[in-house]
């Protein structure tokens, strides 16, 4: 289901980071996530609400655009 927040997001199994591009255009990486909360958000039917409930504010990011 297409996110009103974020457009895209990668995940690198070796580095646990998950890249997420937001409708805006910002591309942020988050550090040390763990596979499960990336599958979860795979599984997630509000991509939005998932990053907020357990992405946002719990995971050191780096802000790449």
């Amino acid at each position: 289901m297409p996110s009103s927040v974020i457009h895209a997001y990668e995940y690198d199994a070796a580095k646990h980071i998950l890249t997420i591009t937001f409708v805006s255009g910002k591309v942020y990486a988050y550090k040390a996530v763990p596979k499960q909360i990336y599958v979860g958000m795979r599984g997630a039917v509000s991509k939005g609400r998932y990053f907020n409930n357990y992405i946002k504010d719990l995971y050191d990011f780096e802000e790449l655009v």
